[in-house]
């Protein structure tokens, strides 16, 4: 479904992703895993066209997107919820979400099936739809942020970071909703976290990202009982 190969990304002179090469299939839960800097985010960011990769290449679904813009590949199926939520303070929760579907505007039956569907799996948005996003707590924030990246219909959700500055509750009820939009929704997800435990109790594969290199890849069991990765991300 998603290939990466060879890809490098270039930021003002300066390296942050060194010729990564991954793959994840349709239907599959995968962790990326890495400490603040190690360069998941521009990765996540090239994937989704927000930045384009100096070399290499990336395939979704057998098509070449390396050098499309990032509303041609929503358009294709491929989502990113960005690191910091990125919402618009200012708009309601409802104008949040429908500028997640801004692809999909003239489908608007399909529209609502997805709204009913992002109600379902997160109640308090519609309890609170006309209430300001800037006036929610950071974990209802996140639900949006989720919730409006799944408002395109995408066959991939990148989860950039989602549990960054959560409480332990929030996190768990974050990781729950993420399930059910892997198994339930069947949503292919690419989780990026540096919440080793968390990430890895609810994916099923993963890899490691260090100083923009893949270092490490392997079942998400494999890596919980791997010495590295006990002793730098799950304080063991």
């Amino acid at each position: 479904m998603l290939k990466l190969t060879d890809v490098t990304t270039v930021i003002g002179g300066f390296t942050a992703v060194r010729d990564v090469s991954l793959e994840i299939n349709k239907g599959e839960f995968v962790a990326l895993l890495g400490s603040n800097g190690a360069g998941k985010t521009t990765l996540f960011r090239t994937i989704a066209g927000v930045l384009k990769p100096a070399k290499g290449e990336i395939e979704f679904n057998e098509l070449k997107i390396s050098n499309l813009p990032a509303h041609k590949i929503v358009m294709l199926g491929l989502s990113l919820c960005p690191e910091g939520r990125q919402l618009f303070p200012h708009l309601s929760v409802y104008k949040n979400l429908m500028l997640g579907a801004y692809t999909r505007r003239k489908d608007k039956k399909g529209v609502q099936r997805t709204l009913e569907r992002v109600y379902e799996l997160f109640p308090i948005l519609k309890e609170r739809k006309n209430q300001l996003a800037g006036t929610f707590s950071g974990g209802e924030q996140q639900m949006l942020a989720i919730a409006r990246a799944l408002m395109s219909q995408p066959d991939m959700l990148l989860l950039d970071e989602p549990s960054m500055g959560l409480a332990p509750l929030v996190v768990q009820k974050i990781a729950d909703a993420i399930k059910n939009i892997n198994k339930e929704m069947g949503t292919t997800v690419f989780l990026s976290e540096q919440n080793a435990n968390m990430a890895l109790n609810i994916t099923d594969r993963g890899y490691v990202l260090e100083n923009g290199k893949i270092v490490l890849e392997g079942s998400s069991s494999e890596l919980r009982n791997n010495e590295m990765v006990k002793k730098a991300y799950l304080g063991a």
